[in-house]
């Protein structure tokens, strides 16, 4: 039985670590928050004090933190991970972060003996509770042989895509993506409804058209449409992410991308107040700039 560690434990960490006890992984967890950690414990799961205590005993340690500076400090902070991990673990990262980031934190845990896969996912909370995930893996070759059979446990779709940083530049760009269909898709809708069509029929027109996309259907029959936005992934979060895949966008020489006008839009819905709703809010931008609101009327 593996010896799992995993850190942070908010809306995607728990339930991916959660499929990992039911799977007879032999889990310890940590997050800064203790009580995030109590119904994985009564699961099964062992709970670390620190993060110390969780690197030091785990032969395979994930970590599913925020933004790239939790990263850099649980990897390479005092009493982080690689002072910890014992020589021949592999770390498993599914954080989105820039390929830049998981380059440099793959050389400090290759100088200590340490392989570190980059593995961000996509698929929502709902992906990381069913283990439909679609995850993009980079880094040591021979690590991601030993970690498939626990990688096939999270996710449906699951592809080594090369040396450290591949799969990180993947999920940014599958979030360069999201971010820009999300903003394409509620400029539409808004635009449609200012114009005085209805919200639910333009809806089903659109997503029998050419102009169907994933995030249409998501934002509009979860969240839009009912008018609910407790979030799946938060407004801040895609911002920072299409901030990062511009940035990588820049580094190639495409430089006059469409993400740009996704990252100020992200940005003014942000301070909106809008940030800790979902990426789907975004619309109420757009629906207050034109006096609207997007919802099914039948």
């Amino acid at each position: 039985m593996t010896n799992v560690g995993f850190i942070g434990l908010g809306v995607m960490g728990s339930r991916m670590a959660r499929r990992l006890v039911e799977a007879g992984f032999n889990v310890t967890v940590y997050n800064r928050t203790p009580e995030k950690a109590v119904p994985l414990v009564n699961l099964g799961a062992r709970q670390a004090a620190t993060v110390a205590e969780l690197a030091g005993g785990a032969e395979v340690i994930c970590t599913c933190l925020s933004m790239p500076d939790d990263v850099i400090n649980v990897y390479t902070g005092e009493g982080g991970i690689l002072d910890a991990a014992r020589p021949g673990a592999v770390c498993l990262d599914f954080t989105t972060v820039g390929p830049k980031t998981s380059r440099l934190v793959a050389e400090w845990a290759r100088q200590r003996g340490v392989s570190y896969l980059d593995a961000p996912v996509s698929g929502g909370p709902e992906g990381a509770e069913q283990g439909t995930l679609t995850m993009m893996v980079g880094g040591d070759q021979a690590a991601w042989e030993r970690v498939r059979p626990l990688l096939s446990v999270l996710g449906k779709t699951v592809e080594y895509l090369g040396e450290s940083g591949a799969g990180s530049a993947a999920k940014i760009l599958n979030q360069y993506l999201v971010a820009v269909h999300s903003v394409a898709a509620a400029e539409a809708m808004a635009a449609g409804v200012a114009y005085g069509l209805d919200a639910g029929k333009l809806y089903r027109l659109l997503k029998e058209s050419y102009g169907d996309s994933r995030m249409l259907r998501r934002h509009m029959e979860q969240f839009v449409l009912p008018r609910q936005f407790a979030p799946g992934g938060a407004v801040k979060y895609v911002h920072k992410d299409v901030r990062l895949a511009n940035a990588f966008m820049n580094e190639i020489g495409i430089n006059r991308c469409l993400g740009a006008e996704a990252e100020e839009t992200f940005a003014a819905a942000m301070d909106a107040g809008l940030a800790d709703l979902d990426m789907s809010a975004v619309i109420q931008l757009f629906e207050r700039r034109v006096g609207v609101t997007v919802k099914e009327t039948e």
